[in-house]
């Protein structure tokens, strides 16, 4: 005889049928540092999220439809800024674990869909100067349109094995080109790339390089360290610096580079979900790139709204599967006459 089998809610069970939302938890009941403390964002931020993602997280062909906009956004912030599906998040909020995973991929992917609108290169004149004025008053680097590096942020092995996300560590990890301004903001960030690839491959493959190449950026360059090839568009240090303008060329180079490593330490300390602290992201490399670029979206947002990430509390070192690279050494000619250009007008 044929058993009937039942599929089962979670929440159903937790809660029963005469919820038509799960909204146990109220954002007006708790104060502003519970809030900090346990989901990494304060009450009017959290707002903001709710107005922002509120239509995208209200279809109706979404599963957790019944769970509110407000509700999702909670458990979200609470796994990315946590980096575990903890009973606790869930019971503080009123729903299963399963339905905080659902909240975190729905939050997800509204965060993505905005990415364009809030990670992006300046456009109108006005701004691209500004920008130029801000690195320069970092160490007196000219031009600087925004710094340029590579992190990996380690993930679990792919069902399939593939051994292309295995990075020189033997860690499986995705590969991410990010470039920021002078205070940290994201500008660009590539979230997807295998962490078998060296940096400089990545940056070869990368829309970032069609950008600045179709683009044109004559009056502009990124900063990129040893690990990529000197460019038209992207300066390099020098390998074996000779003259004294040379060492002060290096050191203005370093010194404005350094915002990116400072940008990629918050952004870890902010989002404990990257910093592997709570072992691999334990998805797909898709899925996890998601994550990954969400964070970036929640961190230029935040910036937005003042939070000055930072000033986070140090939360001590986290190691992190990062690469090492060998020097490059560039072929490019104009580039060469472009860097040495730049030595000799404001370095000499």
């Amino acid at each position: 005889m044929a058993v009937p089998i039942a599929v089962l809610d979670c929440d159903l069970l937790l809660y029963g049928r005469g919820h038509r939302t799960l909204d146990r938890f109220k954002l007006e009941d708790v104060t502003d540092e519970y809030l900090v403390s346990t989901y990494g964002f304060p009450r009017q931020f959290i707002y903001y999220l709710v107005d922002l993602l509120g239509a995208a997280l209200s279809r109706p062909t979404q599963r957790s439809r019944a769970i509110s906009p407000e509700t999702q956004i909670l458990a979200a912030l609470g796994f990315y800024t946590s980096g575990s599906f903890q009973t606790r998040m869930g019971d503080a909020i009123g729903i299963s674990q399963a339905s905080m995973s659902r909240c975190v991929a729905n939050v997800t992917e509204a965060l993505v869909e905005r990415a364009p609108q809030f990670i992006h290169f300046p456009e109108d004149e006005a701004t691209v100067q500004s920008l130029k004025d801000s690195f320069y008053g970092l160490a007196g680097m000219p031009g600087v349109l925004g710094v340029v590096d590579c992190t990996h942020v380690a993930i679990k092995a792919p069902n399939a094995e593939d051994l292309s996300y295995v990075n020189r560590k033997g860690l499986h990890s995705l590969n991410c080109l990010m470039v920021c301004d002078a205070r940290g903001a994201l500008l660009s960030a590539e979230t997807h790339w295998p962490g078998s690839l060296p940096d400089c491959t990545v940056l070869e493959q990368a829309a970032l390089t069609s950008h600045f190449e179709t683009e044109l950026h004559k009056d502009g360059w990124l900063l990129g360290d040893s690990s990529f090839l000197l460019r038209t568009w992207l300066m390099t240090p020098l390998h074996i610096p000779e003259t004294p303008a040379e060492y002060r060329y290096n050191m203005a180079h370093s010194a404005t580079h350094n915002v990116i490593e400072r940008t990629f330490r918050t952004i870890r300390s902010r989002f404990r979900c990257l910093d592997g602290s709570k072992g691999t992201l334990q998805y797909s490399p898709e899925k996890s790139s998601h994550i990954i670029l969400a964070c970036c979206v929640l961190h230029n947002i935040s910036l937005e709204h003042g939070l000055d990430v930072w000033s986070l509390p140090a939360t001590g070192p986290v190691e992190q599967p990062e690469e090492e690279y060998e020097q490059m050494e560039s072929v490019d000619s104009e580039a060469c006459r472009i860097r040495q250009e730049l030595l000799l007008t404001h370095f000499s």
